[in-house]
């Protein structure tokens, strides 16, 4: 199949990985890795390690996207790579990073008497403090699963007399169709329409990720279709300041590879540079029209609190005030609330926060693959199905294997 098999080739998966064991073992001694942790060997390298590229620590490289870390697993990659690279698992999706609070928001607008609720379908089973929107579907609430903020604006044609309210949930990726709908609402006129917003941008995330004192990073693969809206130039304060090297890959196995082996020959020759492996999708300069959307109808908000991620100033998005008419936080009074975030999701056992920051595995977590699995998920991270938990258990990874 044309453009799906040629980004599947074995051969030249087998070429790629064979370039990254070549590229990782010119960078760290040939002792074992156990040895590597001795501290006057460490010392003894610490002259030469700068001028030589070479290693004591496993590189660990973060993918930011959920749908990276599926590619990972389902296609074996993490498996073939050497154990001088550990791939760090990032925040996944909006849903992962979206706090109990707001899902309490939704559940209570759900609840108002003529309110139709609408939401793509991973949004429904994440647990709020009370009950997920699911369950207030299940009490009653009218809570409709929708395609496309589209499909909401079609609902609200259809219901004059009620209030259609769509969850604007995710990364820049989403933005763009929600910021055209409520544009084409305003042209029409529709009253009874609007955007229960809670949108984020991903530098801002990354750099709350990049501050984390818990975390180790040497470098990122960045999200595709989110760069494929903004274009590469956001993310050069991520080699500026933080002298971090990144690359914007694909989903596809020889992506996810190719993408590897740059930000892995990036280290080896001592570079920082943000480059673009996803070329054919991703504009350096972005989609100029879903941008223009995006800055007309949205603002960054000055602090949003992020589950897991804490307090992040400038990362989560509102409706301007030019737009106040659709926006359904305006319209039924829900007040937005950045106070500190319960990091154990509600329940005691959870690390979710641990896990979305990258500085815990899945398996770490006391709940894993128990009380919490995709059948009666506890934390957002298994709801997902771009959580790193949802892809940790859907491919057999259930305990850390010696």
């Amino acid at each position: 199949m044309k453009y799906i098999d040629e980004f599947r080739d074995p051969a030249k998966a087998k070429k790629l990985v064979e370039e990254i064991h070549k590229l990782a073992s010119g960078m760290f001694p040939s002792t074992p890795l156990r040895e590597r942790t001795s501290p006057v060997a460490e010392r003894s390298r610490s002259q030469r390690s700068r001028r030589e590229h070479t290693r004591s620590q496993p590189l660990q490289i973060m993918e930011f996207c959920g749908g990276h870390t599926h590619t990972l697993f389902k296609y074996g990659i993490e498996s073939m790579l050497p154990d001088t690279i550990e791939m760090v698992h990032g925040p996944g999706c909006p849903v992962c990073v979206l706090p109990m609070a707001r899902v309490d928001d939704c559940v209570a607008i759900a609840e108002q008497p003529g309110v139709i609720f609408t939401t793509f379908g991973d949004a429904m089973r994440v647990p709020g403090t009370r009950k997920s929107l699911l369950q207030a579907k299940a009490d009653g609430c009218d809570v409709r699963m929708v395609y496309s903020p589209m499909d909401a604006l079609a609902i609200a044609r259809k219901n004059p007399d009620r209030e259609v309210v769509f969850f604007a949930l995710g990364f820049e990726t989403t933005m763009p169709s929600t910021a055209l709908t409520l544009l084409q609402a305003h042209r029409e006129g529709l009253k009874n329409f609007s955007l229960f917003c809670n949108h984020i941008t991903t530098p801002a995330t990354m750099r709350a990720i990049l501050t984390d004192p818990d975390l180790r990073l040497d470098g990122f693969l960045a999200p595709g279709h989110v760069s494929m809206v903004i274009g590469a130039q956001p993310y050069d304060f991520v080699t500026r300041d933080y002298h971090k090297p990144l690359v914007i890959t694909g989903f596809e196995p020889l992506d996810i590879l190719q993408a590897l082996w740059m930000l892995v020959k990036q280290i080896a020759e001592g570079r920082c540079e943000v480059e673009n492996q996803y070329a054919r999708i991703v504009p350096q300069a972005g989609n100029t029209a879903g941008l223009n959307a995006i800055h007309e109808v949205y603002e960054t908000r000055e602090h949003s609190e992020f589950r897991g991620l804490g307090n992040i100033g400038d990362a989560g998005i509102q409706i301007r005030e030019a737009y106040a008419a659709y926006d359904a936080e305006k319209k039924f009074g829900i007040p937005f609330d950045a106070a500190p975030f319960d990091s154990a999701q509600g329940a005691g056992s959870l690390k979710c926060a641990e896990v979305l920051r990258g500085v815990m595995k899945p398996w770490d977590c006391p709940a894993f693959g128990k009380e919490c699995n995709p059948q009666m998920p506890l934390g957002a991270l298994m709801v997902s199905p771009e959580g790193s938990c949802a892809a940790y258990y859907a491919y057999g990874k259930l305990a850390k294997r010696s």
